[in-house]
């Protein structure tokens, strides 16, 4: 029912550090969460064979996905139960409704599914069954009633060129970019639920002839200050979409955010460090092509094929898709670095390694894949080729060390 969670994300916190986060999140469940011995999550949980032991062994799982240590995750089950009662407005924007698509591929759902149907969800295009006037209706009224308290979930990006003309919603014809503003300006929280909300996607790569743009800088430069998260990827994994809501729920802020607004316990890691496939790439095994049918069969590293994992910060590895039953790497093919801002300019061709080619960006006009990487993603994204000589002199130390232990003494 459950794939078996990782321990190492579970993020050393000093005791001092631990029992104001605790005594946070507990002062913020009080407002929130009424004690009731039957809530309408344990109602549905139990309506699709989950037991109360099933519900805490996935808290424990979304503690530990959470950078948490143990103590929390009481705390993060009556986030959970508590979720129910947050007001959303799912918002399509320039998308193809990947993210909607995925939370809704389920055919054995699980507690995080489950979450998501309990959401108190006002609006969703995708979902609803009212359109036309009653659906625009339903819109005014939610953003009326739950002013200031509604999380706004934007999907897709923002078109721009020629005053927003290629997006228009509704039989009035309102432009895209005045439903943002509208949306957003009233919301307690914006979450841009895959990369085109968060950064634009696709349709932002060049030439980007509909001008789009990911929302937050929208907002900003239109003088609108809601809190915003990115959660990127083609599509979101339902596992941060919900780990988000949840800490927003325990502590009643935003998780801590990387320099691209992403939570850090989703994002703070490497998909090549979270890697099945990262101990064939230290012993040196690459398919070499997607002729190396060997190679392939005996799932050796993905690199030499075009896989990013070394430059694209993700989850993907650990929370995986479909009820943690797999991933794109673990099927086989390689990461796009879907992730990442920019990556259909930065990170195309998918089948070609990007370290031993030379490419040209959008204020980077003759830089190596490695070089991009330091000023994309900072000094901490450091790139392969640096990675793969730490790795052999490291083992070289190693080896020199045990000679000279196995050398008999004089």
């Amino acid at each position: 029912m459950y794939k078996d969670f990782d321990p190492n994300l579970i993020q050393p916190i000093d005791p001092v550090n631990e029992a104001r986060l605790l005594a946070e999140a507990d002062r913020n469940l009080e407002t929130l969460l009424q004690h009731q011995a039957d809530s309408p999550l344990h109602r549905a949980l139990r309506k699709h064979g989950f037991s109360r032991r099933d519900f805490v062994k996935w808290a424990a799982m979304m503690t530990a996905t959470l950078g948490l240590p143990p103590s929390f995750t009481g705390r993060v089950a009556r986030a959970a139960e508590a979720a129910p009662r947050l007001p959303v407005i799912w918002q399509e924007l320039q998308s193809c409704t990947g993210n909607s698509e995925a939370l809704l591929r389920s055919a054995n759902p699980g507690v995080e599914d489950i979450i998501l149907d309990l959401l108190s969800l006002e609006y969703s295009e995708v979902l609803m069954a009212a359109a036309g006037d009653q659906a625009e209706a339903v819109l005014e009224e939610s953003i009326k009633k739950y002013k200031g308290q509604y999380i706004v979930v934007f999907e897709g990006s923002l078109p721009l060129a020629q005053d927003g003309i290629f997006l228009t919603i509704g039989h009035k014809g309102e432009r895209g970019t005045e439903l943002v503003k509208r949306i957003a300006r009233d919301a307690k929280y914006v979450i841009n639920a895959g990369t085109c909300a968060a950064y634009g996607g696709i349709p932002m790569a060049q030439p980007n002839p509909t001008g789009a743009t990911g929302i937050k800088p929208f907002l900003r430069a239109n003088n609108i200050h809601t809190p915003v998260i990115n959660l990127p990827a083609c599509p979101v994994s339902p596992t941060n979409i919900v780990g988000t809501i949840l800490e927003l729920v325990m502590f009643g802020r935003v998780p801590q955010l990387d320099a691209y607004d992403r939570p850090i316990w989703a994002y703070g890691t490497r998909i090549h460090d979270k890697c099945e496939r990262r101990g064939n790439f230290d012993a040196g095994e690459f398919v070499q092509s997607w002729a190396d049918l060997e190679g392939l069969k005996q799932g050796y590293c993905l690199y030499k094929v075009g896989c990013k994992g070394p430059f694209t910060y993700n989850n993907c590895g650990v929370v995986r898709y479909n009820q943690g039953t797999s991933w794109p790497i673990m099927a086989g093919h390689g990461c796009v670095g879907c992730a990442e801002p920019n990556f259909w300019d930065t990170m195309t061709p998918f089948y070609e390694p990007v370290a031993n080619r030379v490419y040209a960006q959008p204020l980077v006009s003759d830089a190596t894949a490695d070089r991009v990487g330091v000023w994309a993603l900072g000094a901490a994204a450091v790139g392969i080729t640096a990675h793969a000589v730490g790795t052999m002199v490291r083992s070289a130390l190693e080896n020199r060390k045990s000679e000279s232990m196995q050398k008999p003494k004089e």
